[in-house]
């Protein structure tokens, strides 16, 4: 698990709790805690996909990996963090998402990523969709020690 570096910014640090934007060099970090905290990243999402310059399209790609993948480590890794942050490289910028729990972990990764895998009552098409709809996406679990997804979109 990588702890998130002193200093980054907390959704508590924010004027605006419901819809926490990203500055280019500043992360935000929002706690996976509640039910409230999944509607609150969605709308930290949304707002750091418009200032990265994301198209509609891709502003809702991402708005939906992020939403699956805090849902997914709310529910099934007991909560969490999810850390929004911009990403550049070789001229390129886009968003990097890192969602972390201290849950369980993902005992059969290949299986997880698979269509129709479900530990609960969804369809299985969480995880893999995700993946999916970033350009990135990188899971590193330890059973008994929790999950962290680190997950890119580029701005095309």
């Amino acid at each position: 698990m990588t702890p998130l570096a002193e200093g980054k910014r907390t959704r508590d640090d924010l004027p605006d709790a419901a819809q926490p934007a990203v500055c280019d060099d500043e992360p935000v970090r929002i706690p996976l805690a509640t039910e409230d905290d999944l509607l609150t990243v969605r709308h930290a999402v949304r707002s750091a996909a418009v200032a990265a310059g994301f198209s509609i399209i891709d502003q809702t790609r991402v708005i939906t990996a992020a939403s699956e993948l805090a849902r997914n480590a709310y529910v099934h890794g007991g909560g969490g963090s999810l850390v929004v942050d911009s990403a550049r490289a070789e001229g390129r910028t886009g968003l990097r998402l890192t969602i972390s729990d201290r849950g369980p972990g993902i005992p059969d990764l290949t299986a997880a990523l698979t269509d129709g895998y479900s530990t609960g009552v969804g369809l299985g098409h969480g995880l893999g969709g995700a993946r999916r709809l970033m350009d990135e996406f990188e899971v590193r679990t330890e059973p008994g020690v929790g999950t962290t997804i680190i997950t890119t979109r580029w701005r095309q």
